[in-house]
C-alpha cells in the first residue's frame, strides 16, 4: 500500500462530551483479510472463515506492533473509542508509538463470511452482560466501579455486541490469526476474554508471536495432557470450568515467550462457589489462570499474573480497556513490556 501522512487531532464526541486525543502522525493504514478457507460445489466457490484486520502505523513506530483480538460477543470495536467517548487502546497505544492491528475474528463483525450455516436468535442478554462484566448485580453497580455507568454510556455498551454468524471454532480462528502474524512479522498479541485461548493457540502455530498480554482470559486454558487440573464447579449458568489438554510438545512452545495475564476487581477468592454468579464465573477463571501460569513456569516458561487489587488498582470490570482508568491499565501493560525489553 502506498504510504501517506496524516496527523490525527480530532476529538471523540459522545453525548456532547469531548475527549481530545494527542496528535499522532500516521504514515500507513489500511485493512486486509487473513487466513480462511475456500469451499467448492458444482464448479462454484465460497471464500470464508477469514479474519478482518484494520491497521495503523505511526511515524517512528516501535519495532514490535500490537495485534488486538476481542472476546466473546465483541468485535474490533472493543479496542476503539470507549462507550463514554475516551480513547480506547487503539489510540492510546498509537499515541505511545506502537503500530496497531485491530482484528475481527472469523464469523464475526467485518469477517462475517462463514463456510457453514449459523442460526442467530435475538436474546434478552443486556442484564447478563452487565452481571458477567462485573459492573454490578443488575441494576445496581458495585461501589467504586470503574465502568462509565451513566445512561448514555450504558446504552453504548449494550450496543457493542456483535453475534457470531456461525459456531465459534477455536482452530479456525487461530488458523486465521496465525496468518495475521505472517503479515505483521514479529509482534505482540493482546487478547481479551474468550480471545485468551485463541492467543495460546496462535502462539503455538506461529513463532512471530513474541509476547502475549491477555486481559481476563476466560477459557481455552491449555495444559499438558498428563497434567490436567480438576474442573472447577461454579454457580455461573455457564457451569464448571474445564481445562483443555494439549501435547507436551505444543504446550512447551508457550514457554518460549513472555506472557502476562491481568484480572480486575470484584472477583471472590477461594474454591467454594458463591451465590453471585457474575462474580463466581470469574472466581473459577482466575483460579484456573493461576494454575495455568504455574504450569507454564514449572516447564521453564515466563508467565506472570497481575490481579489488579493486589497492586492497589481497584474497581476494574471485565472490560479493562474501556474502564475509566484504562490509561492506568495501559501503563501496567507498557511497563511490563518495557521490563521484557519489548518497547524499542
Amino acid at each position: 500500500m502506498k504510504k501517506f501522512f496524516a496527523t490525527l487531532t480530532a476529538a471523540s464526541l459522545i453525548c456532547g462530551t469531548a475527549f481530545a486525543m494527542k496528535p499522532v502522525t500516521i504514515v500507513n493504514q489500511g485493512s486486509f483479510m487473513a487466513g480462511g478457507t475456500i469451499i467448492s460445489e458444482d464448479g462454484k466457490t465460497l471464500h470464508g472463515d477469514h479474519a478482518y484486520v484494520f491497521y495503523q502505523i505511526p511515524k517512528k513506530a516501535k519495532k514490535l506492533p500490537l495485534v488486538f483480538l476481542h472476546g466473546a460477543g465483541q468485535s474490533g470495536k472493543t479496542w476503539e473509542t470507549t462507550q463514554d467517548g475516551r480513547d480506547g487502546f487503539q489510540n492510546i497505544f498509537l499515541e505511545r508509538g506502537f503500530a496497531t492491528y485491530i482484528v475481527d475474528q472469523p464469523r464475526r463483525g467485518r469477517a462475517g463470511l462463514s463456510t457453514v450455516e449459523g442460526n442467530y436468535k435475538p436474546a434478552f442478554a443486556d442484564q447478563m452482560w452487565f452481571n458477567i462484566g462485573r459492573i454490578g448485580e443488575y441494576p445496581n453497580t458495585y461501589d467504586g466501579v470503574q465502568a462509565p455507568t451513566d445512561a448514555d454510556s450504558m446504552a453504548q455498551m449494550f450496543r457493542f455486541g456483535t453475534p457470531n454468524v456461525a459456531a465459534f471454532d477455536a482452530e479456525i480462528i487461530s488458523d486465521a490469526t496465525a496468518e495475521i502474524f505472517n503479515k505483521t512479522g514479529s509482534a505482540i498479541f493482546v487478547t481479551h476474554s474468550q480471545g485468551g485461548g485463541i492467543g495460546w493457540l496462535t502462539a503455538i502455530k506461529n513463532d512471530n508471536v513474541k509476547a502475549i498480554i491477555s486481559l481476563e482470559p476466560g477459557s481455552g486454558f491449555l495444559f499438558p495432557e498428563n497434567e490436567l487440573p480438576d474442573e472447577m464447579p461454579s454457580s455461573s449458568p455457564f457451569g464448571a470450568l474445564k481445562p483443555e489438554k494439549i501435547s507436551l510438545e505444543k504446550f512447551e512452545r508457550l514457554t518460549k515467550i513472555p506472557i502476562l495475564l491481568i484480572y480486575g476487581d470484584n472477583i471472590p477468592n477461594g474454591n467454594t462457589p458463591v451465590e453471585n454468579w457474575g462474580q463466581d464465573n470469574w472466581r473459577v477463571r482466575l483460579n484456573m489462570a493461576r494454575l495455568w501460569v504455574e504450569a507454564i513456569n514449572r516447564h521453564g516458561g515466563n508467565a506472570e499474573l497481575i490481579h489488579l487489587p493486589e497492586i492497589g488498582i481497584y474497581g476494574n470490570t471485565h472490560s479493562l480497556m474501556a474502564d475509566k482508568n484504562n490509561v492506568e491499565i495501559a501503563n501496567v501493560m507498557e511497563n511490563w513490556l518495557k521490563s521484557k525489553g519489548l518497547t524499542k
